[in-house]
């Protein structure tokens, strides 16, 4: 149901303001996406400033369509230091538990998963994934055409109107940025499903929602 992905294959990369989002149909994807208020704002513009000056200093621009392949060509030493105080620390942010964590609600996180499964088999296979009191991650194949954004999109609106509904309110529930990677080994797939299974450890059982496809 998963294939990795596939460089010499057809790809598409999309950019956005901050991150570029890989595409190749089958393909199996990471992607998380987190609340509003799941990160100070102070704290992620000091995150994209720093990140932006370190890709700068190991000559990498992040206005290149290629930026992703870029740092997966660094020495394996940069890399791994690019991973722990980047994309380490973002995923720690998440786990810190900033904002009103409204997920931990059973009722307000089924309403993303319903969301996630709806067109499961349809647009994507869905595998393993988590929603969390603040963000969610999870494991997807899109299939055909189907645009990673604008699926992120779609469940991203429609879990938001059936929770603010719920909450009585009218507001931006989502942040519109959503993390997505393309998985390129064996290694990274069963590490980033154990990730996705340990990642509530820390919470009590009704505060997350886990689903795995195992």
């Amino acid at each position: 149901m998963f294939e990795l992905f596939d460089p010499a294959a057809e790809f598409v990369i999309r950019e956005s303001a901050h991150l570029p989002h890989w595409y190749q149909p089958g393909a199996a994807c990471f992607i998380t996406f987190r609340t509003d208020d799941s990160i100070p704002r102070d704290l992620s513009a000091r995150w994209h400033l720093q990140r932006a000056d370190w890709l700068t200093r190991h000559g990498i621009s992040l206005s290149d369509p290629y930026c992703s392949n870029r740092i997966a060509e660094l020495p394996v030493l940069v890399r791994k230091e690019y991973h722990e105080r980047f994309s380490g620390a973002y995923l720690a942010y998440l786990d810190e538990g900033w904002g009103a964590c409204v997920l931990k609600r059973s009722e307000l996180a089924m309403h993303v998963a319903n969301a996630l499964r709806h067109f499961d088999g349809n647009r994507y296979h869905l595998g393993d994934f988590v929603v969390m009191p603040n963000h969610v991650h999870l494991m997807v194949a899109f299939l055909d055409n189907t645009d990673v954004q604008k699926q992120c999109y779609s469940w991203k609106k429609f879990s938001a109107t059936q929770i603010n509904r719920a909450l009585g309110k009218q507001c931006r529930f989502w942040k519109e940025e959503s993390f997505d990677h393309l998985i390129r080994s064996p290694e990274q797939f069963v590490a980033i499903q154990h990730y996705i299974r340990d990642n509530p450890k820390l919470l009590n059982p009704g505060e997350y929602l886990l689903s795995s496809s195992t």
